[in-house]
């Protein structure tokens, strides 16, 4: 038996597919036809009328935080797998912030099992050191073998530069990113950007330069090691110009934003709702535009959620006090739909890019392809849907989001891979 999509509009930037109306077959999860049926017959176990939608190939967020293990309370890799099926992704990468780290080959073998049989791909991202402490290289050969996918001690950065050096040097050996959360330790610690706005609430500041120092720093010995290094969640008006000119320069440099980033400001702390409380924190409109900028001119790569789960009684605690982070798998696609694509900041190719295509080339994995023989890996879009993001309608264990009762216009509203298809709140199994 078949799946048969109707009428759906169909766009993949890489391979120069963009139709405007079609209808698509698939067969035991691959891709049989792409083309207008004429006779729809019982051989179809499912029609689904499509008119209004755009298929694209499956987007990819490379920076997700399953908590499992350690915190299940907060999230497993299935409850993460389901929350990033419901808003629109067919694959992710979890960091390494686990407890213990993924900082060994038994850990990434026990989350690979966890995410065996999900329509959701799961790519680990390995500690670069042993417990992400900054001080003794992790087993970088045996987690390479084990399917990791880069090294990052995300959550802090590589504590030295001669540790960040040995580092990029073994991950140049494998072709793998170096994922960097750029933040000095010796200046960091606080609550909330440092500006007008942290004097005024009176609490305590991180400065710009906390994350620009370790941005230069990094850009400076990837040149050195010639090594690839991605910027994690890129927050500052300097460290997207120091991206710039090290891409000019032709220094292996990527970057990433988040959706909160490119929308939210210091401002929004006046509430002291912990949900706006995040690491790196939220910047100036200054800062704002300039990640627009990025994002325009090509010199931040992607977009991804960096989905934080964290329980009610944590984040529910004083601010200074309350952990970092918010929830973003659920929201990611709407947030950028409705604050680039309709504000005609980024074209739905660039969308498609940043959110597919471009996390996929920096983490060397293979690019969903529309052609017939392929097995099916598609986003599907409402651009123009119109709705109201509701946290207790998220899949996620957790609820930890700034974008709560937020109007959005666009969402994706289905996905495909796996032979699994996830479409208004059902999972379909295509066999």
């Amino acid at each position: 038996m078949e799946l048969l999509l109707k009428n759906a509009a169909l766009l993949n930037p890489y391979e120069g597919i963009d139709i405007a109306e079609t209808d698509i077959v698939i067969s035991n999860g691959v891709i049989k036809s792409i083309d207008k049926v004429k006779n729809q017959d019982s051989k179809y176990f499912r029609v689904i009328d499509l008119s209004g939608k755009i298929i694209v190939p499956g987007f990819f967020d490379m920076h997700v935080h399953l908590r499992e293990p350690g915190r299940e309370d907060e999230e497993t890799v299935k409850t993460g797998c389901l929350s990033a099926a419901n808003g629109g992704f067919t694959g992710i990468a979890c960091m390494p912030n686990t407890d213990p780290a993924i900082d060994s080959a038994e850990v990434v073998h026990f989350i690979k099992k966890q995410a065996e049989n999900n329509l959701v791909d799961v790519f680990p991202v390995a500690a670069a050191t042993i417990g992400r402490k900054g001080e003794v290289l992790s087993p970088m050969a045996e987690l390479y073998e084990a399917g990791v996918v880069g090294f990052s001690d995300d959550g802090t950065a590589i504590k030295t530069a001669g540790i960040l050096k040995r580092v990029f040097e073994y991950s140049r050996m494998y072709n793998l990113p170096v994922i960097e959360h750029c933040e000095d330790d010796s200046l960091s610690g606080g609550a909330m950007n440092e500006s007008i706005n942290s004097t005024i609430l009176g609490l305590p500041p991180i400065p710009s330069i906390s994350e620009e120092l370790i941005v230069m720093r990094d850009i400076i010995v990837a040149e050195y090691a010639k090594a690839n290094l991605h910027i994690a969640h890129i927050s500052t008006q300097k460290s997207v110009e120091y991206v710039r000119t090290a891409k000019r320069n032709g220094i292996n440099v990527t970057s990433e934003v988040t959706p909160h980033h490119f929308t939210l400001t210091d401002d929004m702390l006046k509430s002291y709702d912990t949900n706006y409380k995040m690491n790196p924190p939220l910047r100036t409109a200054k800062d704002v535009q300039e990640i627009i900028n990025g994002l325009k001119d090509g010199t931040i790569d992607c977009i991804a959620s960096d989905h934080a789960p964290h329980s009610l009684e944590e984040k529910e605690s004083e601010f200074e006090y309350a952990p970092n982070g918010i929830v973003g798998l659920e929201t990611s696609i709407g947030v950028t739909l409705t604050e680039l694509y309709h504000k005609k900041i980024l074209t739905l190719n660039q969308v498609v890019e940043k959110m597919s295509s471009n996390p996929r080339k920096i983490l060397n994995l293979p690019l969903p392809s529309f052609r017939i023989g392929s097995s099916a890996n598609f986003t599907i879009l409402d651009v123009n849907e119109v709705w109201t993001v509701d946290i207790y309608k998220f899949k996620s264990k957790s609820v930890n989001s700034p974008f709560n009762k937020r109007l959005l216009t666009g969402r994706a509203v289905g996905v495909i891979n796996n032979s699994k298809m996830f479409y208004s709140g059902e999972m379909i199994q295509i066999s």
